[in-house]
Parts: structure tokens; sequence; C-alpha cells
């Protein structure tokens, strides 16, 4: 009685490298040469582990290459910029990471999650591998490795009714993670971040980008003209399908050699205030877009142009003498509310918020500048004198969107100038009513309050955060794009959850109308 073969597990495929062309490298670099040249088995998992890797970024939803483990935090991000692959290993990295990855298992292969391109580590740069490209080809052209299983022509274009209805293709197709919608970092060009989170916040604002994607501004001859280069920006965010970062040179170029004196200061290669530069580059705009004349601080400037329908507003002062009990009202236009941060931190705690160990909210600071009355003295016309007074300041026209800043730079006079930071935590909501702040809302006509409160309903738009010590911190933000946030850190962007901006330490908050969204 014969015995039954032992069964034997099935051989492994053994893969070839492409052979050599003429006028064509056998090998993208020497250092792939030695990875193959090693023996038949690093060769085959090397070929194994690429394929897998082209369907991990061509047949799954995008979002899995694009998701990552942070070496040093182990925190997992999701990131719009590019990511990298390792070949040698199930590993997915960031930029930042791959060379702590290298240096740790001493792998030196990397796979771009976006156009799946081979990176050296030791070449630092992208190389151009016969084998590797011709599969990369293949799952790009046909979705499959093999060339033995064509589908004929008949088979391949025959509709299908069940695959062509709208509804199973509605079922069956993933967004992409990153279309041309702005989501696209700026590079750093010597510490410029205060002017890159500007920008993005700019750049996520839909007024703003609707007027210029409309050719709001067209047939601009002014050299060096920062509304021509605003324009050129927003075509490249939103009119190319590109997640690289960009580089704003248009933009440093016309801030660099704007004539404006009371922004001088900004022009050097230190860091300085992003509050400072949202100012610059708002009045900036005014005058290219506008009527040409600078508007003046205290008063009650008009004008039609995109960043006064965007970003400006009307302030309206009252002031009630005491002794005749004569009101007089002024009106100003504002770009911003500045809202001071330190005496409400003396009133609620002083060193225990300045600590950072309390809190205080948005409200709050609202309620110190818009709802409670200031004693001052002043000339009084019916009276003839000066006299002691009651002041009032509340908003009458409130803006498109709301530009507000939490003044966490502090200067202090005296013998020895110096500068402190107020790192308090401030919690601001992600819908704000400033109804309560509002002119109309302070007389008490408010017949109409439900249509008054939704009118002066807003939304949270972006954030500008100072992270680190006064002299040598940096900027970040957060943008909303439709209802998902991104973190925006120069050239890299990030998915960002709702808490993140919420316990951010803000410094720049926009807000946009509800009735706009």
């Amino acid at each position: 009685m014969s015995s039954a073969r032992p069964s034997t597990p099935v051989s492994p495929k053994n893969y070839k490298v492409k052979a050599a062309q003429q006028g064509q490298p056998m090998y993208g670099c020497e250092h792939l040469q030695k990875l193959f040249n090693q023996d038949q088995v690093t060769t085959n998992t090397s070929i194994h582990h690429y394929k897998m890797i082209l369907r991990t970024i061509f047949d799954q939803t995008p979002v899995v290459s694009q998701t990552v483990k942070v070496v040093d935090t182990q925190q997992v991000v999701t990131t719009l910029t590019p990511t990298y692959l390792c070949l040698q290993c199930p590993s997915t990295v960031t930029e930042e990471d791959r060379i702590k990855h290298g240096n740790k298992k001493s792998h030196r292969f990397y796979v771009d999650s976006r156009s799946a391109a081979l990176y050296c580590q030791m070449c630092d740069d992208m190389v151009y591998d016969p084998t590797f490209e011709e599969l990369r080809l293949k799952k790009l052209g046909t979705s499959t490795f093999s060339n033995t299983r064509k589908r004929k022509q008949d088979e391949l274009f025959s509709p299908d009714p069940v695959k062509d209805s709208p509804a199973y293709i509605s079922q069956n197709t993933t967004t992409a993670t990153c279309k041309a919608n702005g989501l696209r970092g700026i590079y750093n060009a010597g510490a410029t971040c205060y002017q890159n989170v500007v920008l993005q916040s700019f750049l996520h604002n839909p007024i703003l980008r609707n007027y210029y994607l409309s050719d709001g501004h067209s047939g601009c001859d002014t050299p060096h003209c920062l509304s021509c280069a605003m324009d050129d920006m927003f075509q490249d965010f939103y009119a190319v399908e590109n997640t690289n970062g960009y580089t704003a040179a248009n933009i440093l170029s016309g801030f660099w050699i704007s004539e404006r004196k009371a922004f001088e200061n900004l022009v050097t290669t230190k860091e300085q205030d992003a509050h400072e530069f949202f100012q610059f580059l708002a009045e900036e705009l005014h005058e290219r877009n506008g009527d040409g004349k600078k508007p003046e601080i205290g008063s009650e400037h008009s004008c039609n142009c995109i960043i006064h329908q965007t970003f400006y507003g009307k302030l309206q002062t009252q002031t009630t003498c005491q002794n005749c009990q004569g009101v007089t009202n002024q009106v100003q236009s504002f770009l911003d509310l500045s809202l001071p941060l330190e005496n409400l931190t003396q009133k609620k705690g002083g060193k225990k918020l300045l600590g950072g160990k309390g809190t205080m909210t948005l409200q709050e600071c609202l309620d110190e500048e818009y709802v409670k009355l200031d004693k001052c003295e002043y000339r009084c016309n019916g009276c003839n004198s000066t006299q002691q007074a009651r002041r009032q300041t509340s908003i009458k026209r409130l803006p498109n969107v709301l530009s507000i800043q939490l003044k966490r730079f502090e200067y202090k006079q005296g013998r020895h100038e110096r500068a402190a930071k107020i790192d308090t935590p401030v919690q601001f909501p992600l819908q704000l009513n400033m109804l309560p702040y509002t002119t109309v809302g302070r007389s008490g006509d408010t017949k109409d309050s439900y249509e008054l409160a939704r009118q002066c309903t807003y939304d949270l738009l972006s954030v500008v955060v100072h992270v680190g010590e006064i002299d040598t911190g940096h900027y970040v933000s957060y943008c909303r794009v439709g209802d998902q946030w991104f973190a925006f850190n120069d050239h890299k962007v990030e998915v960002a959850q709702k808490s993140d901006v919420l316990n951010a330490k803000a410094y720049l908050l926009f807000y946009i109308v509800r009735s706009l969204t």
C-alpha cells in the first residue's frame, strides 16, 4: 500500500527586475541596485510590498494613505500634504519623520502617497526605476498588474444598467480628500508664519474667494500690486488641484516694496505681529480695490470696496453728561474689535489667570467693552464746561466677517520698556450671538427679536494662534471648509477636530454672519 505524498506549500513567485533597455538605466539608483542584487527573497519582498502599496494608494479610500502616526507623540493625524509609505515595512510616515524612521529601522526607500513615486533617502530625491514604474503605470492604466487578462473591447465599453445608475455611482464613489478647494499650505520664507496665517484666513473667506475667482480685480496695471498678487494666489489655490506648498513670492514682493510707513517695522526678517499684518493687508487691498483713500482712524469712512463689504462695521460711542443729561453720539468705522485681556484677567483672579490655570470667555471680554459703562470727563457743549460723564460703546452696524483680536501682547511703558504675553485661555464658541453688543440690542427695541438674532448670529470661520514666547514664538491657524476643520502650520495641512480648535489659545478670531453661509 503506497503512502500519500506529503503536501508542500506552493513555491513563492519569483519576481524579475525589468530587463535593461537601450538608453535607459536598469535601476533607479545605485542604492536600489544594491537592494535588488542582495538575493531573490529581497527582490520578491520589495516588489511585492510595492504592489501592496499601489493597492493601498489607488484602490482604498484616499484617507488611508494620508493617515499617519507621528513618531515622537504617537498621535494619529490625517494630513493633506503627501505622506510616505515605507517600502520595507508597513509604516506610513510624514516628511519630518522620514529620517527618524530611516535611522531607527535602516529603511531607506519610501513611496509618495499621492503619485506612488519612489523616494530614496540616500539620494534624497525621487528616483525613476523601470521595474517599479512599469507596475505603477499598469496600476494607473488598468487597475491590474496582469497583461494576460485583458477584457474584450465590447465587454469593456458595454453599458451596465446597474453600475451605470446614479444611485450605484453615488453609493460606491469616495470623495477625494483634496480637490481644488484651497487646502494647501504656504512655505515659510524666513519668519513669515505671521503672514501665512492671515493669508490662509483670507483664502478661506468665501466672500473674498468669490470676489477674486469672479475676476473682481481685473484690468489693473499697478506694478507690484498686492491685490493682483492675491488674485494670482486665489487662482493657484482654487483652479489647480495641488496640495504641495505654495510660495507667496508675489505677496512678499508687494509687501516689501509697499510705501506704507505705518507698517515699515513689519518689513524685516524677524517674527512680527499677525494682527498688524492683517491690518496692513486689509488697508492695502482697500486702496487697490476701493476709492483710493486711506481709512482714517476714528472717522465714519464709507467705501463700497470688497474689503469694506467684508470686514468693516461701525461703532457708536454714546456719551451722557452727568450734569445736564445731554447725549452726544459719535460714529466711527472699525476693521476689527480689539479686546483687552489684562484688566479682566486681574479682575478674575490675577496671578491665577496669568499663570494659565483659569479661563474666561469671549462673551465676558465683549461685555467689558460693549455692555458696561465707563466714567469719563468730557467737554459738554450744553454746559459749556468739562463735566463728569458716562460713556458706552456699542456696535451700530455689524460687518459680514467679524474680526476679533484678543490682546495677548501688552507693552509696558516706563524706564525699561518691555513686552509681555498673556497666556490666559479664552473660551470662544463656534456660534456667536452679537445682538447684545449692538446699538439696537442695547436700546431694548427688539420687536423682531427673532429676526434680529438671526441677523446677528455668526459662525466661526478661522482662528489664528500664537504658540510659544513673545520673541521666539510661531503662528499656526485653523480654518473651516464646509463642516470640516483643518490645521495650517506653514506648508503642512492636517485634518483637525472641533475640540482642537476650541482648545486653542486664540489670538485672532474670524466669524462670518450665518445668513451668508
